[in-house]
């Protein structure tokens, strides 16, 4: 890494060949990446433990009493209790050959390197998005950017396939991920021609492209419906959303300000 008034080529003033420019130009790539996911994940990682957690944890209580075949609104507070004595001495069980981490902090350390792993491949894909445009970027300009991986990683698909609790019924796996796939793709591909053109025809492409996978529809179960209650699906889904909008915020002013700190130093 980088300290503060640090060159990002201490060897300037010296003859440098093509070979150590490359060299230099990677490093402050994923120095910026690195830094700026690592920092998100963390940051995603605590909303998580305070917003989406608790709400999974409370849904997987009606996936248990439904697996079981128990009607849920009379036990379903044995079942709460119960469900909290085992966060911390055992694994809980969707399927007897699956494995998943043990409630507590076992699984909470799992969600945060997950969390981490995310934010830096997001962050690789803005810093190289910033380097492609080739107009650099500060904080300011790093939460636009955010705003715009929030669009088409999150927003867009979410119109169609929302966030999901366990338990809840839903379309073959195979083909929610190439609906998301194209959604993405799709409204990623949309912005761009906006922001590029900046003209009417570049407006209409994006119409076009942002609605498509809307028009053709997102995969849906043949029976929709879940077995945890209706208000609190819905609850899970704003915060579900609003915790992913964090998450693009704060990676893209942090992608922005660390691009700006290291990579100006390079055209300098």
């Amino acid at each position: 890494g980088f300290g503060p008034g640090d060159s990002a080529f201490p060897d300037e003033g010296r003859p440098r060949g093509p070979l150590s420019v490359m060299f230099s130009y990677l490093r402050i790539f994923l120095t910026v990446a690195l830094l700026a996911g690592i920092s998100a994940g963390v940051v995603s990682w605590a909303v998580q433990m305070f917003g989406t957690t608790p709400l999974i944890l409370e849904a997987e209580v009606f996936e248990t009493l439904g697996a079981a075949g128990e009607p849920a609104g009379a036990t379903v507070g044995a079942a709460a209790t119960a469900h909290t004595h085992e966060a911390g001495t055992a694994a809980h069980e969707h399927d007897a050959e699956a494995w998943g981490p043990a409630d507590g902090w076992e699984r909470n350390l799992y969600t945060l390197g997950a969390d981490v792993l995310t934010g830096v491949g997001f962050a690789f894909l803005l810093t190289a998005a910033i380097v492609f445009f080739g107009k650099g970027a500060d904080w300011r300009r790093g939460l636009l950017w955010g705003l715009a991986g929030f669009a088409s990683f999150s927003l867009a698909p979410a119109f169609g396939l929302p966030p999901e609790l366990p338990g809840t019924e839903a379309a073959p796996l195979l083909d929610r991920q190439l609906w998301w796939i194209g959604t993405v793709v799709a409204t990623a591909g949309g912005l761009f021609a906006a922001a590029w053109l900046r003209n009417v025809y570049g407006y209409a492409i994006a119409v076009v492209l942002i609605a498509a996978p809307h028009v053709i529809g997102a995969p849906q179960p043949e029976t929709p419906g879940g077995l945890a209650p209706e208000e609190l699906e819905h609850r899970f889904i704003l915060v579900a959303i609003v915790t992913s909008l964090v998450f693009w915020l704060v990676l893209g002013a942090l992608t922005g300000a660390f691009f700006k700190r290291y990579a100006n130093e390079a055209a300098a």
